[in-house]
């Protein structure tokens, strides 16, 4: 009688898996593979270099024992921006608790605002990490862009960090960098984590928002959270910046990682709130989303946006075949970054 109750019991829990945890089938949603750049083409000579300064900077780190590797890491990320020549102005700002900076290239119109939600995997990074970007988002722009130091797990749940960005965007649009002022234009913007962040907020501003944002740029996007894309696994090997960080994961029944993301994010992965693919798509504002071909989020960001389209929200994916993850942060180093930020200059001012 024990061995029926007990394969009962592990049939509930598949079928829980399946339904609840795994969310719904999106391989519909693989193609068309959006706007190619240089396809066949060979990466530049200074990818190789940031390719091998990534590994460099990540040694110490991996030989660090467990319990500091999270430190390290976070110390690791904040200094990436350090010592380069940046256009742009930082000052400290407090949007309505959370805390920020403004960031200001000459010339940038306070009338017209970026939010900005930076990457680092929910648990590091902050807006001095991401200095390269945002300083790049105000030039091309001519936005003030508030970059936001939303709270990270573990210390707090993941929610709270998304708390964070809704309260930030509706400060923002009360607030520019000399004072209380309504914004005439409101942008949102991240990478990676924060580009799950920024596409959560489209959703948002547009559903509970005192105002839907006027466009959304999301670099290398975690869309996904039940793990679900093809390239999750299949770009492990040439994915620079996060095969090394999460090629241990793949060890591990996806399953398994569903029932971790269940308890780690409380709530389930396919959660439209931690999984933006999954959310109701229509009706959002224009959305550039950018890839590479290389990285395990590529097909995040494809089936995002062949999703939102087929929604007949206008969105627009465009990859680059073998660079790393958010090789925006590596402008002007890398010419794939120059031709990516050109891009999102194209697309902000068709906008408006």
């Amino acid at each position: 009688m024990i061995w029926i109750w007990l394969a009962l019991a592990l049939a509930l829990l598949a079928v829980f898996t399946r339904v609840y945890l795994n969310g719904p089938d999106l391989r519909e949603y693989d193609q068309p593979p959006g706007e190619q750049f240089g396809p066949g083409r060979p990466p530049s000579e200074a990818h190789a270099e940031v390719v091998a300064s990534l590994s460099v900077g990540a040694g110490p780190i991996r030989e660090a024992p467990r319990k500091e590797q999270l430190r390290l890491m976070r110390q690791y990320m904040d200094q990436i921006s350090d010592g380069l020549d940046l256009a742009a102005s930082f000052t400290p700002a407090d949007a309505g608790g959370v805390a920020a900076e403004w960031v200001l290239a000459p010339g940038a119109d306070s009338s017209r605002r970026l939010l900005y939600i930076h990457g680092g995997a929910f648990v590091m990074g902050s807006p001095r990490s991401h200095r390269n970007i945002t300083s790049r988002f105000s030039e091309i722009s001519g936005c003030a862009v508030l970059a936001i130091d939303y709270r990270l797990m573990p210390e707090n749940p993941r929610r709270a960090g998304v708390e964070d960005c809704r309260t930030a965007y509706e400060w923002l649009l009360a607030n520019g960098p000399q004072g209380p002022s309504q914004a005439q234009k409101i942008y949102i913007a991240g990478d990676s984590a924060g580009g799950n962040l920024a596409l959560m907020m489209s959703a948002w501003s547009r559903d509970h928002g005192s105002r839907k944002a006027d466009a959304v740029v999301a670099l290398s996007p975690l869309t996904d959270a039940t793990l679900g894309s093809p390239s999750m696994k299949a770009n492990i090997e040439t994915d620079a910046m996060l095969g090394p960080m999460f090629r241990g994961l793949s060890r591990f029944p996806r399953p398994l990682l569903l029932w971790v993301g269940l308890v780690q994010n409380r709530t389930t992965p396919a959660h439209p709130t931690i999984s933006p693919v999954f959310r109701d798509l229509h009706n959002l504002p224009p959305t550039l989303v950018h890839v590479s071909e290389a990285e395990m989020l590529c097909d995040d960001g494809r089936r995002y946006v062949n999703r939102a389209v087929a929604q007949g929200s206008p969105a627009r994916l465009q990859s680059w075949q073998h660079v790393v993850h958010v090789w925006h942060m590596f402008y002007p180093q890398l010419p794939e970054a120059g031709e990516a930020w050109d891009e999102i200059g194209k697309f902000l001012s068709e906008v408006g």
